[in-house]
């Protein structure tokens, strides 16, 4: 009851201070009615003029005046040129400023960065510095609220760009680097998280509503835009992040920055994916991080260290040690996968065994999936007697690099430029014809186990 009442009372306030702001200014309330209709089929011409007395009268007296208000302007924008596009360009920017002004629970800090980075830069009426400032302003004070994978793009490559011209230094790089990804993981884990109960139900054999079709189809699509930015975040780093930059850098800050575990952690990450481990850094900052941070990630690099020493035993105790740290389920299947990734040249049965507890941990862990691909295909000459039997395998490496594009979208171009050139490795529909096994079974008695049934022609 008590609830009840106070959302009365609350509809009761917004009325009143409706019917005062109409009392106040009734011509605001005719020309607010008069735009939206206008705006409401796209005419934003003819909603021009009542719009603008609005906001520049009664800023405040709709949120209208600013979602509306963004359309009409950027219509302004498309439609004029010179000094005059010039002039809606910094109404549009003021109206972004002025949003978060009277409507605060409606829009925030990273909303309005975001507009008015990406307004400036898609005009080029802004330098590397302003863009990056901006940006960099807006993540750190509303990091929550800075989902837009555009701007999570544009605020690491104009960073990178300031470094190339000598304005920024290698290591700020690194660090934005480290909070773009991070960032992009979160929002991408959000959308399989998501995407993975549909996909749920479907494979139990229910089927979806129309709502939840749509809503797994605007997951694939968005998870998919992250899986491209990020692609394109790790293209931009490119070069900047080999060994030849890494180990001199790390080399150069060692003595000043080993009692700071974040930079540790992130230094010993780094050379890990970049494959740098032989280096004698490598050894140095890891037994710093165990000193700072006995923690799982420290004691998988022990199992790396000590199964290029030839301890097989000792490496295995160690990545089960980091497994059994770990109690986040996704941080645990990134781990896992780490694990995967450091044996597959030792052993290709004890990587996949690790790629499936990665999957049992993350089920929407898509690289998990690719890489059991990549072991199934590198293994094509081990599993069969006969040529088709060899390229059969290729079908059940294809096979798990679909997997990885459905349960993670952000993978999906990857994952299905992979599985169409191991389609291609298969047996052709002339070797399947000759061969007589269309619609047969091909069993595999090598470590990949398992079959796959030939296509019927």
């Amino acid at each position: 009851m008590k609830k009840r009442h106070y959302l009365t009372m609350i509809t009761v306030v917004m009325l009143t201070g409706l019917s005062m702001a109409q009392a106040q200014n009734p011509e605001c309330m005719t020309n607010l009615s008069i735009y939206a209709e206008h705006a409401k089929v796209k005419n934003y011409d003819a909603a021009y003029e009542p719009w603008k007395m609005v906001y520049e009268s009664c800023p405040d007296i709709n949120k209208a005046n600013f979602s509306y208000g963004e359309r009409i302007l950027e219509h302004k924008i498309d439609k004029s040129s010179g000094a005059e596009k010039d002039g809606f360009i910094q109404d549009l920017l003021a109206l972004y400023d002025n949003s978060i002004k009277y409507f605060p629970t409606n829009y925030s800090k990273a909303d309005v960065a975001i507009d008015k980075a990406l307004l400036l830069y898609e005009n080029k009426m802004a330098s590397d510095e302003q863009l990056f400032s901006m940006l960099d302003k807006g993540f750190k004070e509303d990091r929550e609220n800075f989902t837009n994978p555009k701007a999570l793009y544009l605020y690491f490559s104009s960073l990178v760009d300031l470094h190339g011209a000598g304005k920024k230094e290698l290591q700020d790089v690194f660090d934005t680097y480290d909070d773009v990804t991070a960032k992009l993981d979160e929002e991408n884990q959000k959308l399989t998280d998501a995407l993975q109960k549909l996909l749920e139900k479907e494979d139990a054999g229910t089927a979806l509503t129309s709502k939840e079709a749509k809503l797994k189809s605007a997951y694939e699509t968005n998870s998919e835009s992250f899986g491209k930015v990020a692609s394109s975040v790790d293209s931009k780093l490119g070069a900047l992040a080999d060994c030849n930059n890494l180990i001199p850098l790390y080399e150069k800050n060692y003595e000043e920055k080993k009692g700071d575990v974040k930079w540790v952690k992130g230094a010993v990450g780094r050379m890990f994916s970049k494959e740098c481990t032989d280096d004698p850094m490598f050894r140095k900052l890891f037994e710093a991080q165990l000193a700072l941070d006995p923690s799982a990630d420290a004691y998988m690099y022990s199992g790396v260290l000590k199964q290029k020493a030839g301890d097989n035993s000792g490496a295995v105790a160690d990545f089960n040690k980091a497994v059994s740290l770990e109690t986040d389920s996704y941080k645990k299947s990134n781990i896992l996968y780490k694990i995967a990734t450091s044996v597959r040249r030792s052993s290709a049965s004890q990587a996949r065994n690790y790629a499936l507890k990665s999957i049992e941990a993350n089920a929407s862990n898509g690289k998990a999936y690719l890489l059991i691909a990549n072991l199934y295909a590198g293994s094509a000459n081990d599993c069969g007697s006969t040529p088709f039997e060899k390229r059969a395998i290729y079908w059940k490496a294809a096979e798990m690099a679909r997997k990885a594009g459905r349960v993670d979208p952000a993978l999906s171009g990857h994952a299905s430029q992979t599985a169409a050139s191991y389609d291609a490795k298969a047996p052709t529909k002339e070797m399947i014809f000759s061969s007589g096994m269309a619609g047969k079974t091909v069993s595999f008695s090598c470590w990949v186990g398992g079959s796959v049934t030939v296509p019927n022609l």
